[in-house]
């Protein structure tokens, strides 16, 4: 599912582009409308949009709902583990032993803070 949607995606992609290229710019008609007086307006005259301009609107629709698409199956697939050292295995070492101060060579039972050692 996930290549049929990374197919449509570059196809839309490439379509967007060229139709974008094919349009025809509002900024050229810019001389027309200072010195001939031909078009209506500033900036062409203002009217329903062609064909060209209708299906690049559609296009960018379904380029972005592609996008989000393909955004949902990379979160889906690739969950990183919270950390690096949750996934290494660090041996537990065994616990040692209890000893208490009687078994210590050189400490006296009796002995109090402070003392230095003989």
């Amino acid at each position: 599912m996930e290549t049929l949607v990374w197919i449509v995606h570059v196809i839309i992609a490439i379509a967007l582009i060229a139709l974008v290229l094919l349009q025809h710019g509002k900024g050229a008609d810019m001389g027309a409308a200072f010195g001939s007086g031909s078009s209506g307006s500033l900036f062409g005259a203002s009217g329903s949009a062609n064909f060209l301009s209708r299906s690049t609107a559609v296009l960018a629709s379904l380029f972005f709902l592609t996008s989000l698409g393909l955004a949902y199956f990379g979160l889906q697939q690739h969950k990183p583990a919270a950390s690096v050292l949750q996934r290494v295995e660090v041996p537990v070492p065994a616990k040692a032993p209890s000893v208490s101060p009687a078994q210590i060579p050189g400490k006296d039972a009796g002995s109090k803070a402070g003392d230095i050692p003989q």
